[in-house]
């Protein structure tokens, strides 16, 4: 309820002209450029490298992230032909689920302590795997006639990917982070939901499903209902995960869409009302 009141308060701020018009876009920007990397880099300071890299967890929860990917990217090819940028969008619109911001706080809710490493896992292998895809796709699409060097530029100066790299890296060299750093980024980092939900509400006033809503309904039935399906089919009968993992796996597969979607969508001016 706190996190969609902050969406519906942003959609009340411009039905009531309370903000101009393009503050959305603004205001995404500065939670892609500023926000969430501060917010990635932090976090990942923090993840041990050793319990990050638990393979059949990884197998479980990545694979279904995978499949749901390219399963639905392809479909989408064929009953939705677009444009790469869009076409890797919506494959990320179908898999990539609200893992740090709904998923980790109800998994600390349900199993405590147990569940921080997964839940970590989840919020971390989203950004840190499948947004890079649609990054590249997004760049290999907007690059003109450079289609190699161009999306590894783009790539490279990505400020999610960077914070991405040195927080990891951080981890990695037991680098501790200094006191004021910190204090920074998570100042900085605590942005993010307050405002990549406000500027999705928004947006949502001037946005329209017309002519999208077959396509919508196909993404929330792959999104709530397939990936949590193909999760669990790995969890439980390939990788026969123990304890409260699977479990664990197939919620993380059940949430709704991350709000970072739409921040990339925007970001690229590409398949933003979908998203």
């Amino acid at each position: 309820l706190p996190l969609f009141g902050i969406m519906v308060a942003g959609y009340a701020a411009g039905r009531f002209g309370l903000l101009p018009q393009g503050a959305s876009a603004a205001l995404s920007r500065f939670t892609f450029m500023a926000a969430m990397p501060a917010l990635v880099f932090v976090s990942l300071s923090r993840v041990p490298i050793a319990e990050f890299f638990d393979w059949p967890f990884l197998g479980a929860l990545g694979g279904g992230m995978a499949i749901t990917y390219a399963f639905s990217a392809a479909v989408a090819r064929f009953a939705f032909p677009g444009s790469l940028t869009a076409l890797g969008l919506h494959g990320l619109t179908a898999m990539f689920s609200s893992t740090a911001y709904i998923g980790l706080p109800l998994l600390l809710i349900v199993y405590g302590e147990a569940a921080t490493v997964p839940g970590i896992i989840g919020a971390v292998i989203t950004g840190v795997v499948f947004y890079p895809v649609a990054i590249v796709l997004a760049e290999i699409d907007t690059g003109g006639g450079n289609a190699v060097r161009a999306p590894l530029i783009g790539v490279l100066k990505n400020p999610v990917l960077l914070a991405t790299a040195a927080g990891l890296a951080a981890s990695a060299a037991g680098i501790p982070i200094p006191a004021p750093v910190t204090t920074f980024c998570e100042l900085l980092g605590g942005a993010f939901i307050p405002c990549a939900l406000f500027s999705a509400g928004l947006f949502i006033v001037g946005a329209t499903v017309e002519g999208d809503a077959k396509e919508i309904g196909w993404l929330v039935f792959v999104k709530l209902a397939l990936h949590p399906l193909i999760t669990w089919w790995l969890a439980y009968h390939v990788f026969e995960l123990e304890g409260i993992l699977p479990a664990i796996a197939v919620i993380q597969a059940a949430l709704p869409s991350g709000v970072p979607v739409f921040v990339l969508a925007q970001q690229y001016g590409t398949y933003v009302a979908r998203s």
